[in-house]
């Protein structure tokens, strides 16, 4: 028996109004700064806690806490994030805030003997070249140093880019001078004690996929 027009214009219907939600969701917030750069957000709030700043909160998690001055305006992004294995090498060498810090980057690997090319992809992949991202697990700045590792390394302010960039790259030294690269970069993001736990990389979706995303930006 054939379904009925009624019957088919409904399923019809509904399937229509499943395809607008699901595309609803997938929207977020595009932050104009003032600096002409970009950034596509998953929302933003007033922090009511530290006179009036904004807290963007990013797709990847973690949040930028900053003055509501440096941004010109912010919209709905109508188009959908791009997954990360779409990502390319370039990315890193074509994004504007490498620029930012692109000397401090270059004499701070160079001092310390570290690819610099893996430093700026790893910045990317931590906070987007944001000097004041903070994750919800208190990890803070461009290279994401939790307390702990700032103490460790003398980084008296982990929001002063340079500070934080020098701190960033000995840990990552640290790290690289008793793991491959790969499990280097799985220590930084999950800690050594997850690693050795695992003996590799271990198995959490993040943790693969910010080696993955690492390796492939910076052209490895």
């Amino acid at each position: 028996m054939l379904p009925s027009a009624s019957s088919v214009f409904s399923f019809v219907c509904l399937t229509g109004l499943l395809l607008a939600l699901s595309v609803s969701e997938a929207r977020a917030e595009i932050v104009f700064f003032s600096t002409g750069r970009t950034l596509s957000i998953k929302e933003h709030m007033v922090d009511p806690t530290d006179d009036g700043k904004l807290i963007l909160t990013l797709r990847s998690g973690g949040e930028i806490v900053c003055e509501p001055s440096i941004i010109d305006r912010i919209v709905p992004d109508e188009v959908p994030y791009p997954e990360p294995e779409e990502e390319r090498p370039a990315a890193v060498a074509a994004a504007a805030p490498a620029v930012k810090y692109g000397e401090i980057i270059d004499k701070v690997s160079a001092e310390q003997n570290v690819p610099a090319n893996l430093v700026r992809a790893l910045i990317q992949v931590e906070s987007a070249y944001h000097e004041r991202a903070r994750s919800p697990k208190g990890a803070m700045g461009l290279m994401q140093l939790m307390p702990a590792t700032a103490r460790q390394f003398a980084v008296a302010d982990p929001y002063d880019p340079a500070a934080n960039i020098e701190g960033g790259v000995k840990y990552l030294k640290s790290l690289l001078q008793r793991l491959p690269v790969a499990l280097a970069l799985a220590a930084y993001n999950a800690g050594e004690a997850a690693v050795e736990r695992f003996n590799g990389i271990p198995p959490y979706r993040e943790t693969q996929d910010y080696v993955a995303r690492i390796l492939r930006l910076a052209g490895r």
